[in-house]
């Protein structure tokens, strides 16, 4: 390899590694998601419609998009294609969407979601104590969660996270180094 080969190889290795570390502050938010840097994520442990335990300390190392939503909420009904469309964009992606149903039983989660036909899995929060803990300030209310457990940003109301401007948001959340 002569010097100028080895230049460029050096070069693109820098741009690469150096591209990799954006921290989260650097990456624009979009409308309607606000910072809410507010520490270590509360942990917890929820069934999911299949009868799935899931615990939240366990998806360190990954983004995790956690949806507090019930079928009785309007914005929560409109906004959940979206929300499927997100799923499917970020599927490949160092992210997961944790939905989190509020005190609603299991007959009622499964006949609203093949209702509106969308292909998400969602936590049981029968007795609402885990929403009590995260004290969402309405139905919806998304929070971001960053791969080592910190809460990063929150997102109360209905949201198009189908829409470029949020899908490119979490993309960049996807690739950043804390």
């Amino acid at each position: 390899m002569n010097i100028t080969q080895t230049l460029r190889l050096f070069i693109i290795t820098v741009s690469l590694c150096t591209s990799s570390l954006i921290n989260a502050s650097d990456v624009k938010v979009p409308f309607g998601i606000r910072h809410y840097d507010i520490g270590a994520a509360q942990n917890f442990t929820l069934d999911d419609i299949d009868g799935e335990k899931f615990e939240l300390s366990k998806s360190k190392g990954r983004w995790i998009f956690l949806h507090f939503w019930a079928s009785w909420c309007g914005p929560c009904r409109e906004e959940m294609p979206a929300i499927q469309k997100l799923a499917d964009e970020m599927k490949d992606k160092n992210f997961q969407v944790v939905m989190i149903n509020t005190a609603e039983d299991e007959d009622t989660i499964f006949e609203f979601l093949g209702a509106i036909d969308v292909d998400l899995n969602s936590l049981m929060d029968v007795d609402g104590l885990v929403t009590e803990a995260w004290k969402p300030r309405g139905l919806p209310t998304s929070f971001l969660i960053n791969p080592k457990g910190k809460v990063k940003y929150q997102a109360i109301g209905g949201r198009e996270w189908g829409k470029p401007e949020y899908i490119n948001f979490l993309k960049q959340l996807s690739n950043v180094s804390k």
